[in-house]
């Protein structure tokens, strides 16, 4: 027995084993996970949002209070100017963002004729292949089943949306009692941390907030400048709806890799109903777009702080787009960033115990 136990291959085909047990078990019990999931998913977003929103203010607020500011008094000062500029900001480009979407759905009737249109000339041109050609009629159809879907679900999931609203309307108070009382949780933490480790541990929470601090807030800044960059491009373009396309481009550019293509598509989708050379100006510019986001923009705001192998980024991507959509999407990146300071300290941790 002892010879099987020192042969390497022997453990690890006890290692194989255990795991597929282990998988087996859990898709026995993937009912119960995926009802825990959800609960949890519910009950602690809020406060996944609010801990997020205090990470990223939490600088400004402690450079207030080392001048001598009190936090509760920082933090109701950042509310206040957060609120003014908002104000300010809603008020003219909401009647703006109103108008535009009035606008996009009196001419919703005229779009879908051009659209039809440009597909009876390609139907009716003879170079292309009839399987091709009804592939195309396959997959207008099936977007208008999935529209008619949508517009259907959006109507009976009236209580969903109040639900939305009530969290997002409590969020700002859950901010406020987190940043008040940041210092206070980082010590609490600590304390809990044997006195052996905690040296350790600080320097781990430091590294992660030198990975993530610059990334999360900058790439806040990074979306504002795309989408106001967007926005001009398709002002001198003369696109219409400039600013509802925009602000599209501007919300998905939080995405990493993916984000510019979900950006993108509605502009083109737009653009193709109006003529071909609106269609290659939008993609100039959306192009033009990330080029700067990519080379110019992000270095200078963001920095190379997460330096992760894009191949890695795209796995957690897929990953946090599979188990949260599109929310899991834009908290997948940070999050394995987190991970891998995590492992690298690990690491590091018991390579030191074997040379000692």
């Amino acid at each position: 027995m002892e010879r099987f136990t020192k042969n390497r291959l022997f453990v690890w085909l006890v290692y194989l084993i255990l795991g597929l047990l282990a998988i087996y078990l859990l898709l026995l019990i993937k009912p119960l996970i995926v009802n825990v999931y959800v609960f949890l998913k519910a009950v602690l977003a809020p406060f996944a949002i609010a801990m997020i929103i205090s990470y990223v203010l939490n600088p400004i607020v402690t450079l207030l209070h080392d001048r001598k500011v009190p936090r509760t008094i920082a933090v109701l000062l950042i509310y206040a100017v957060f609120c003014a500029v908002i104000t300010v900001l809603l008020v003219n480009l909401i009647p703006m963002f109103i108008e535009q979407v009035q606008e996009l759905n009196r001419h919703v009737p005229e779009l879908s004729m051009r659209a039809q249109d440009i597909v009876t000339d390609i139907n009716n041109t003879s170079f292309l292949p009839e399987s091709i050609r009804s592939g195309m009629n396959k997959s207008l159809l099936h977007m208008e089943k999935k529209l008619s879907e949508f517009l259907f679900n959006f109507v009976n999931n009236i209580g969903t949306m109040l639900n939305a609203v009530f969290i997002a309307f409590i969020i700002p108070f859950l901010a406020f009692y987190i940043l008040k009382d940041f210092d206070v949780f980082e010590r609490t933490v600590i304390t809990y941390v044997p006195k052996s480790h905690r040296k350790n541990t600080v320097r781990l929470l430091k590294d992660i907030d030198a990975a993530l601090g610059s990334y999360i807030r900058g790439q806040f800044l990074v979306c504002v400048i795309v989408g106001v960059l967007a926005y001009c491009g398709y002002l001198l373009i003369g696109m219409p709806y400039a600013l509802l396309l925009a602000g599209i481009v501007a919300i998905t550019n939080v995405i990493p890799y993916l984000g510019p293509f979900f950006g993108a598509a509605p502009a083109l989708l737009v653009a193709s109903t109006i003529s071909l050379k609106m269609v290659i100006l939008v993609a100039i510019i959306n192009t033009l777009c990330q080029i700067l986001e990519g080379n110019v923009i992000s270095p200078q705001v963001v920095g190379r702080t997460l330096h992760m192998h894009p191949l890695a980024i795209i796995f957690a991507l897929l990953v946090g787009g599979e188990i949260a959509g599109i929310l899991g999407m834009i908290l997948a990146v940070p999050i394995f960033a987190a991970c891998k300071v995590i492992v690298q300290h690990m690491f590091a941790y018991y390579v030191r115990r074997k040379i000692i």
